[in-house]
């Protein structure tokens, strides 16, 4: 089948004529590789699903990559910080496991405690045992680990939202007291910074 040109959702090399991404890769892990936090912001149909989902298969040979995606969390799920730590957990796992991940048994154990809080669902799971348990992950990876979240703005108007920004935040400041991501990358129609704006006031 012949290509075509899309003009909805992400393209797909296979299916769509692209731009070719090369050069904007090679800028990108520029940045992961040294440690950046950063953000991607643009409208609609400029590319960031699509240059994401390019990067995770670009950075796959030195990385694990977990790209996540806020717009499949539904609003039930960032309805308090219970409810929020143990959704995106058990997201967080599913998509590391989309890895090769490797047999390094210090990893394996650190994957099942954080799978047996999951099964647990204890109403005490919220975000700072949460993050506890992402840092022991990423401190006996066998490769650093890079968290990628499309749609991150998709339920930006909470205070939940706000506080997993605030870890983010607090493990990067962190990093030289213990393991975290090696990077994280948040792509969204906002801008992070501006976000708070589109809070209602309860």
């Amino acid at each position: 089948m012949s290509k075509i040109f899309n003009v909805t959702a992400d393209c797909k090399p296979e299916k769509h004529y692209m731009v070719k991404l090369d050069s904007r890769l090679e800028e990108i892990k520029r940045l992961v590789d040294a440690g950046d936090y950063f953000t991607m912001n643009r409208a609609r149909q400029y590319g960031k699903t699509t240059t994401l989902r390019a990067l995770s298969r670009y950075l796959q040979e030195h990385y694990y990559v977990v790209l996540m995606d806020f717009q499949t969390f539904g609003a039930g799920e960032f309805e308090d910080e219970n409810t929020f730590s143990l959704t995106f957990a058990e997201a967080f796992l599913w998509e590391l496991n989309q890895n090769e991940i490797s047999s390094v048994e210090a990893l394996k154990r650190a994957i099942s405690l954080l799978e047996e809080d999951i099964r647990m669902a204890h109403a005490n799971f919220r975000l700072h045992r949460l993050f506890m348990k992402v840092r022991e992950i990423c401190a006996s990876s066998d490769k650093p680990i890079v968290l990628m979240i499309d749609e991150v703005d998709s339920a930006s108007n909470n205070q939940v939202f706000l506080d997993f920004l605030a870890q983010l935040r607090a493990g990067y400041i962190n990093r030289d007291r213990y393991k975290t991501f090696q990077s994280v990358i948040l792509a969204g129609v906002y801008d992070v910074k501006n976000l708070r704006r589109k809070f209602r006031q309860e």
